[in-house]
């Protein structure tokens, strides 16, 4: 009973939330006590993903619109009553890769943005959380490492910041770095390149891939009580990272 209430009472934004990861930290918020505000983009299905689960209201947005969001702030207050964990969950589509930095500078200015905007009602809670989920290994496919690395540095650094401003009002931030895990977007880019997924799982001291709910557990942990003393740090959620040992 204990473990089914860990989130009880506690009142959450998770955006990305139609597929994948988001679904996933949705589903678990819920399963212990949380009510959820879903987030995702028009013609994602959010309405649909979670259509028959009480405890969830979904919100389709557009996450580029200018006004996104304030207006996901305001929703939260009205749905939900205020907001005690915010996970930002901005999936980083497959791009070129002549657009890798421009795409990951937008990614990272949805994050402040969407935590700036919260931040009020966060302040208003008696154990604030900001989780912010990193992009997957997967998201660029081969090749996109580098990138994928400096996004990660960027988003550390964020959330260092974020953990420094915000712990003054008992908030804490911290930031989940996924490795290579099975989602609707990364299933596309591991069937299309099977020798990449392979040097994924080999990549692993777990020899296998993530699947959604490894990360939405230490999500769980992370918005829960039990990390109050937790906050600016990251978490790699990749089954161990093992040294590259040739062969490609």
């Amino acid at each position: 009973m204990a473990e089914a209430a860990r989130l009880y009472g506690m009142k959450a934004i998770v955006t990305g939330a139609a597929s994948g990861i988001g679904e996933a930290i949705a589903r678990t918020f819920v399963k212990h006590g949380s009510s959820v505000l879903a987030v995702d983009g028009p013609g994602s299905g959010i309405d649909v993903t979670f259509r028959r689960l009480q405890g969830i209201t979904a919100l389709a947005i557009d996450p580029d619109a200018p006004t996104m969001a304030a207006k996901l702030t305001q929703t939260g207050l009205d749905e939900l009553g205020g907001i005690d964990i915010l996970v930002n969950n901005y999936a980083a589509e497959s791009v070129a890769p002549a657009d890798h930095d421009a795409a990951l500078e937008r990614l990272l200015q949805q994050v402040a943005e969407t935590s700036d905007a919260v931040l009020p009602l966060l302040k208003q809670s008696p154990g604030g959380r900001v989780i912010n989920i990193g992009w997957l290994k997967s998201a660029f496919g081969p090749g996109g490492e580098a990138a994928l690395a400096a996004s990660g540095e960027g988003l550390a650094r964020l959330t260092a910041q974020q953990a420094a401003e915000f712990g003054g009002h008992g908030i804490t931030a911290n930031y989940i770095q996924p490795g290579a895990i099975m989602t609707p977007q990364s299933r596309a880019v591991f069937d299309a390149d099977k020798a990449f997924r392979d040097r994924c799982i080999r990549g692993s001291a777990a020899r296998r891939l993530g699947e959604p709910l490894d990360v939405a557990k230490v999500a769980l942990f992370l918005a829960s009580g039990d990390s109050v003393f937790v906050s600016g740090t990251r978490i790699a959620v990749d089954g161990g990272a093992v040294p590259a040992t040739g062969g490609g």
